[in-house]
């Protein structure tokens, strides 16, 4: 990887902030746009923006072909069985969303068991306490180590005849805890229960094979892996969203209507109601181009090294704990830590005048906090374009700033 040049792809990294170059180290948020993905969206707009699926003049087959075409390069790069498994969403809050609703309340009753993590992110667990409170199931959760790594210890018992679904996420969007997603697929389908996988920290920094992963719903959003926000994707097994009823009904996902009648469409399509978000469809499709050019092994190896380098250099700041895995292989490109006597968001505001941008919060991960005992945390986050230089710069800005605090 040549990283430089992948650099000047990317408009944005030319951007002084405060009279400071960028250093752009919330990728777990977000990610930046190279400029690949903007002419694919500014082209779409420019010259071939219509409706998709509806008219037959000229515009409306091309912005079909686009979308579709679209939609069968997000099944090359998750080695989907066919593009018919791909629902175009907004998101992976919304792909998760669409599981609760359209599967959850047709096949969940009372005395029924949903399992989950107490590391997820609040769009892999909010959705999952409104359907265990409306069909009087019962959520349960698996608890994490001291190193930040799942019990798996503990699935066997928490696992029963019982569980309908486990829902986890693939990688931790704070710990960084990369999750043996295939092991705890294994052993909820022998207990006859479906798994859903998390993978918006997943899919813009590692390769997928959904097909030799076995789980049955894979969520992730575009807006992480260099496309433009509004457009996700929920994955699922062909046979399951066969059954699946739709949870919002409108135009396009219908096959007829009568006054008194609908029969919907066939998977994707049922679910994808109403005018969908062609431009950001077209803008993931040349996402997947561009991450798919590079490679995903090379982004992994790279981002890997970023890492390490990272949290060697971070360890050596006195006052600075991190968290999660030791070791680099055992987590994505995420850092979240604390610096004693300096709050995460007057850190953030104070590295944010030398141009550095982090997270902080509770990164939409508060019980995750709560079992760690904290209420917030710093994060630095990586991708292709990021250098260890940026991380030398984030490591003397937290010097500066515990200057600034007398820390």
């Amino acid at each position: 990887m040549n990283i430089e040049t992948i650099r000047k792809d990317f408009p944005i990294l030319s951007r002084q902030i405060n009279g400071k170059p960028l250093v752009y180290l919330d990728n777990a948020a977000t990610s930046q746009k190279p400029k690949q993905v903007i002419k694919a969206v500014s082209e779409y707009y420019r010259r071939h923006n219509a409706n998709v699926h509806r008219g037959i003049h000229t515009l409306a087959e091309e912005a079909t072909n686009l979308y579709e075409e679209a939609r069968k390069k997000v099944a090359r790069f998750i080695n989907a069985r066919s593009e018919r498994e791909v629902v175009f969403v907004r998101n992976a809050t919304e792909a998760i969303n669409l599981v609760a609703y359209a599967w959850g309340r047709k096949n969940l009753k009372r005395g029924d068991e949903i399992l989950t993590t107490v590391m997820e992110h609040h769009s892999n667990l909010v959705p999952w306490q409104i359907l265990a409170r409306e069909t009087r199931s019962t959520l349960k959760f698996l608890d994490i180590d001291e190193d930040g790594f799942l019990k798996l210890d503990d699935l066997e018992k928490l696992l029963t005849p019982k569980t309908k679904l486990v829902a986890v996420t693939w990688v931790s969007n704070v710990l960084g805890t990369i999750n043996p997603v295939r092991e705890i697929t294994k052993a909820a389908h022998a207990n006859g229960a479906l798994v859903l996988v998390d993978g918006a920290q997943r899919a813009p920094h590692m390769p997928i094979d959904v097909q030799k992963e076995g789980f049955d719903f894979l969520a992730f959003t575009g807006h992480k892996m260099l496309a433009p926000m509004g457009v996700g994707v929920l994955w699922g097994r062909e046979e399951l969203l066969e059954k699946m009823s739709p949870f919002l009904f409108g135009g396009d996902m219908i096959r007829e209507v009568s006054l008194k009648k609908t029969t919907f469409n066939t998977p994707p399509w049922k679910f994808e109601a109403g005018t969908p978000n062609v431009g950001g469809a077209v803008g993931l499709g040349a996402a997947v181009d561009y991450l798919l050019g590079i490679g995903m092994e090379k982004i992994r190896v790279h981002e890997g090294v970023l890492t390490q380098y990272a949290l060697l250099k971070l360890r050596k700041i006195k006052g600075l704990k991190t968290f999660g895995p030791e070791k680099v292989e055992e987590r994505g490109g995420v850092v979240a830590f604390t610096v004693e006597g300096i709050h995460p968001h007057d850190l953030a505001t104070a590295l944010d005048q030398d141009g550095i941008a982090i997270r902080s919060g509770h990164h939409c991960a508060m019980p995750l906090h709560q079992r760690l005992g904290l209420t917030a945390t710093a994060r630095a986050s990586f991708y292709l374009y990021n250098t260890k230089k940026e991380i030398d710069f984030l490591v003397e800005g937290i010097e500066k700033a515990k200057k600034l605090f007398g820390k």
